[in-house]
């Protein structure tokens, strides 16, 4: 018997594991595993049993991860994400008409996947997969075929192009009726939706207007989140003003469903780039997808 199949637990309770860790719910990730919840809770249990350690607090709604279960929890997410990238990678190197690209969340479902329709009926013998990854950095690139990455445009390893420039300005809902807005104090007076950027490289409500010369902090018990998808659902939904980023919003406002508020646009200097690694030659079919993509970005 080899060590790993001597020491570890079975893969498919630390899939399970994982998926209950994550939803911090037995029947959420059962449905999302096609279990059963026994089946879910006979996994955990094994798996507990194994590592001779409670993994969960049961609570009245769901489950919590104990300090050892949350320990575990970052390990065996990681290493699953990566082993997933491997499988995916080497899936899709076997198919030269198969393209993975890497972005985050945002980029994935407001301004790819969009374009990606329409790439699809020119191209319907080309597959390409997206895997969205808020963590994603230039080392994570090298996974992939191609990222879309934010930044300067300046990684060693890779090779970039610009696809679109950061610009953010102040949205909301035409259903929220606010006073007229002409000055930037009046801006901060209003509901704003807090983004919390501090684990990862984006502004805030505070370095937008400090960009404007003008010092802010959130009042107490605003509304906030710390992703920006969930930001943007929560101005479309009327819960107030929101930083909206260009690349998601400009859609929206030229529809009439979003309206901007007052005329500020912080251009940052940074952009989205499509990056692929510099050692790595592109198949005919990347070739054909860079260089569509890039020309409906200048579209």
């Amino acid at each position: 018997m080899s060590r790993f199949a001597r020491h570890l637990p079975p893969l498919e309770t630390l899939v399970t594991f994982e998926a209950v860790g994550r939803n911090a719910s037995f029947t959420r990730a059962a449905t999302e595993l096609c279990l059963t919840q026994s089946a879910v809770s006979k996994q955990i249990r094994a798996l507990e049993l194994s590592l001779k350690t409670e993994l969960f607090e049961r609570q009245a709604r769901g489950v919590k991860l104990t300090a050892s279960g949350a320990s575990l929890f970052v390990e065996v997410s990681t290493q699953l994400e990566a082993l997933l990238r491997s499988v995916s990678r080497l899936r899709a190197g076997r198919d030269a008409n198969t393209i993975t690209v890497q972005c985050t969340h945002a980029v994935a479902q407001f301004w790819l996947f969009p374009r990606l329709l329409a790439f699809n009926k020119q191209h319907p013998d080309i597959t390409v997969s997206i895997h969205a990854n808020n963590d994603m950095d230039e080392s994570s690139v090298a996974e992939h075929d191609f990222g879309i990455l934010y930044g300067a445009g300046h990684w060693s390893s890779l090779a970039a192009v610009s696809l679109f420039a950061e610009m953010v300005y102040p949205i909301v809902s035409r259903r929220l009726e606010l006073p007229v807005v002409k000055e930037l104090a009046q801006l901060a007076e209003l509901p704003l939706i807090q983004l919390d950027a501090s684990e990862w490289n984006c502004i805030d409500w505070r370095d937008w207007f400090h960009h404007f010369g003008l010092d802010y902090s959130a009042p107490p018990g605003a509304l906030g989140f710390n992703q920006l998808t969930l930001m943007f659902s929560a101005v479309q939904q009327g819960m107030g003003v929101g930083l909206g980023w260009d690349f998601m919003a400009s859609q929206l406002v030229a529809q009439g469903e979003l309206l901007r508020v007052g005329e500020w646009a912080f251009r940052t200097g940074q952009a989205d780039f499509l990056v692929h690694p510099r050692h790595k030659r592109l198949s005919a079919s990347g070739q054909l997808f860079r260089d569509w993509l890039v020309a409906q970005a200048a579209e």
